[in-house]
């Protein structure tokens, strides 16, 4: 089934333009017949197809449910098939994800986060309305859906890369370096780079195979201009560098001359003709006599206009456009570097004659094996932190390529990393430290732990939350503390104490926020005996048991959850992130109940004998907007445990909490719904003594644990509504006391947070 994709990024209009007035440039095509071809030509070079995969999330959602928090197995099982389909064919997939927002695509990043808000709004106002989910028309993806499917992938056997910058260029790079059968996404800008096909993902056919190249040579052929001209056709239109606004006078003068010949277009249409000509009539003709900025009005944008033309030049590539002199480069926020300036490899070398020296290894998450810092480096003597080089490429139509060796095609040796380089050496980190978190991060195998080491600024997408419920919290209130003592034990390398440590940038998505500056959020420094531990001890040290031990205490004490060790200790291996999370919850979100932890464990368990046909089939008898928010909150829970596994040396199995293992979004909603009326744990596990008694030890567990943290959890039924509409228990404090467990510090709590305030010391948390 073909699924419309919501959003186009890239060139403004170019979309459009392409479906309607040049419908010739998309030209339909059998990958399978493509691969076979390639096969043909290179025998020893398997076809390769490099995914987009940000751009092909909605179109791998397949699942009916989507607004509960997410039909996991489901959408396992479409990713399974997706793969299975490929490979029968022959064809290699190498999937790359976004590991970060550019600074110059913040405000793009922004304006979507605040539309997507107002689309939020709209569904639980239709939930509430309706008490059923909205139609596909309102289809708003489920939260960690891009941090999940990169563990999917990789679980599937899939190489699965994240991007150090914005993945569109790094995946242009690498089907280019790599001469890989083409480009499966939906961003126009892969019209724009000069780079291998471009095939559309919205258009695929699984079935056939089939779908629609975009055909860039045939684009230049309409448009009179060449494929050089192409980046200075997306800057002159407006992308995601270059804000559309910048040259709306200078695309209207191109209009008024070229409609008096032609008036036969829509206006978009007419507007991307128009400017396409005066590129082709006008620009052409002064070429090579005067510069650029001086045939357009660039003005004080002329240092932006640069960076956006700069954007689309991959390794080895020269614009016309770009004056190469040194003393013509234009410096942006120290950020602009030259296209054709050449960055030596940098390498950390260990001497092969000294028997001192050793190779530095990190612990692998999925096997806990010890492996080399630089994965995908043949030599333990040599590891290099990976950059572009800057040579031409040599055309494949003159000889038969053969293929290279796999770890010469990794994604490391394809990263332009001049920006990432040099903040990196403005750090003053631990060079080994950071090797291993870029490894790791390239690998996809990490969730922002690189990018709080080196940039110190994250961001969080929008979460389906309802901001008329006042009583459930936003996920960026309840997970900041875990999140501030990962940011002291991640950051405790480069300063001497907490009062020293820099804040961390947070873009998070949440009712109130209109997003102009990020949160400037402090570390938290942990309660741990003898201090915040030190990370070369807990990733390169090798798996003894006290170093285990002591990795697991560390992410107990990013959750301040230390006093709860006894009692993880007696639950059953699988589920010991599960309880840690609801604990965390509960102790944290005083409005949550008895009912909703039946709910939560219920579902996690009868989850585990369920077959997908099964739970695709499950339905709802309504749909409740509070059972929508919880869905959504446990599944960001999900994600910040992926955080702090990562930073403290992957001491549980990663797999052990992805959430096609212990959570369903409708599997949970029908348990809620039954455990809201009253039903009992009997029937809410189905009549399963065996599932009844794992319950009860798992509820034993999450209950013993918060009432050490003061929190004693109650029915509903034993509530009452406040005039404020918050529920919470009688002759309760929703401040509650430190449990008296050796801490020197105090609990926080989301409601000390205060969404109006811009800066979080570690002070304003304190309860009392």
């Amino acid at each position: 089934m073909v699924l419309p994709l919501c959003s186009v990024m890239g060139v403004r209009g170019l979309q459009g333009f392409v479906g309607s007035t040049c419908p010739h440039i998309r030209t339909v095509v059998n990958l399978r017949e493509l691969a076979e071809q390639h096969q043909n030509k290179h025998p020893r070079c398997p076809p390769t197809i490099v995914v987009d995969a940000m751009c092909c999330l909605r179109y791998w959602y397949t699942p009916e449910s989507w607004v509960c928090g997410g039909q996991w197995r489901e959408y396992f099982t479409a990713l399974q098939e997706f793969v299975r389909v490929f490979t029968a064919v022959g064809i290699k997939l190498i999937f790359f994800f976004d590991g970060m927002v550019e600074q110059n695509k913040r405000e793009e990043w922004v304006k979507r986060r605040l539309k997507n808000n107002k689309e939020i709004s709209r569904i639980f106002h239709y939930i509430r309305s309706h008490r059923q989910q909205p139609g596909r028309n309102m289809f708003f993806i489920p939260s960690g859906l891009a941090i999940f499917t990169r563990f999917a992938l990789k679980a599937l056997g899939q190489e699965t890369l994240c991007s150090l910058q914005e993945a569109d260029y790094e995946v242009a790079s690498y089907g280019l370096q790599n001469d890989c059968l083409g480009i499966l996404g939906e961003d126009t800008d892969y019209l724009i780079y000069d780079t291998c096909p471009y095939f559309s993902i919205s258009e695929l056919s699984l079935d056939t195979l089939e779908t629609v190249m975009l055909c860039r040579d045939k684009l230049c052929e309409t448009l009179a201009l060449r494929r050089a001209d192409l980046p200075l056709l997306a800057c002159l239109l407006g992308n995601d560098i270059v804000p559309e606004g910048l040259f709306e006078s200078f695309r209207y003068r191109c209009l008024s001359s070229y409609t008096s010949v032609k008036g036969n277009f829509n206006k978009r249409g007419n507007i991307i003709l128009a400017v396409a000509d005066h590129i082709a009539k006008v620009l052409h003709l002064y070429q090579g006599e005067k510069k650029l900025e001086e045939m357009l009005p660039l003005g004080p944008n002329k240092a932006l206009f640069y960076k956006g033309l700069a954007s689309y030049l991959l390794p080895g590539q020269e614009s016309p456009w770009v004056f190469q002199n040194p003393e013509d480069v234009i410096t942006l926020n120290k950020e602009y570097i030259d296209p054709k300036s050449t960055i030596p490899e940098v390498l950390v070398t260990a001497d092969p004659e000294s028997s001192k020296q050793e190779v530095a290894m990190y612990i692998d998450p999925e096997s806990g094996q010890e492996i080399p810092m630089c994965a995908g480096s043949e030599s333990k003597q040599e590891c290099s932190i990976p950059v572009y080089h800057e040579s031409k490429r040599a055309s494949p139509r003159e000889a038969d390529l053969e293929c290279e060796p796999e770890a010469e095609r990794k994604h490391g040796d394809l990263t332009k990393s001049q920006p990432e380089v040099k903040r990196q050496s403005t750090m003053g980190s631990d060079p080994e430290i950071l090797m291993v978190a870029r490894t790791q991060h390239v690998q996809a195998e990490s969730y922002l732990v690189y990018n709080i080491m080196t940039s110190r600024e994250i961001e969080c997408s929008n979460t389906l939350e309802d901001a008329l419920d006042q009583a459930l919290p936003s996920q960026a209130f309840i997970y900041r503390p875990v999140r501030q003592r990962v940011y002291s034990l991640l950051l405790s390398h480069i300063t001497d104490g907490a009062d020293s440590f820099p804040a961390v940038k947070e873009w998070f998505v949440y009712a109130g926020n209109p997003l102009q500056h990020p949160d400037f959020v402090r570390p938290l420094q942990m309660n741990m005996p003898g201090g915040t531990p030190n990370l070369k001890l807990l990733w390169l040290n090798r798996q003894e048991p006290e170093v285990q031990a002591q990795r697991l205490d560390t992410l107990l004490a990013c959750f301040d959850l230390s006093s709860a060790r006894e009692e993880l200790q007696e639950v059953e291996g699988p589920f010991k992130a599960f309880c840690c999370l609801l604990i965390y919850l509960f102790v944290q979100v005083d409005t949550l109940c008895m009912e909703d932890l039946h709910a939560f464990i219920a579902q996690a368990l009868c989850l585990q004998g369920k077959p997908t046909v099964q739970l695709m089939d499950l339905q709802l008898e309504y749909v409740d907007s509070r059972a929508v928010q919880l869905g959504s909150l446990f599944v960001r829970g999900l994600t910040t445990l992926v955080l702090v596994n990562s930073a403290c040396g992957f001491p549980w199995n990663m797999s052990e909490f992805m959430p096609w293992n212990v959570f369903d979004g409708k599997l949970f909603h029908q348990k809620y719904l039954l455990s809201e009326k009253g039903h009992s744990v009997e029937a809410l596990v189905e009549q399963n003594r065996t599932q009844l008694t794992r319950f009860q030890a798992l509820k034993s567990a999450v209950c013993k644990a918060c009432v050490k943290e003061n929190r004693r959890i109650t029915s509903r039924q034993a509530w009452r509504s406040h005039h404020t509409g918050r529920w919470e228990p009688e002759s309760s404090s929703s401040h509650r006391t430190s449990s008296g467990h050796g801490r020197s510090g105090h609990r926080q709590h989301w409601r000390d947070q205060g969404s109006g305030s811009r800066s979080y010391e570690p002070d304003q948390w304190r309860r009392y």
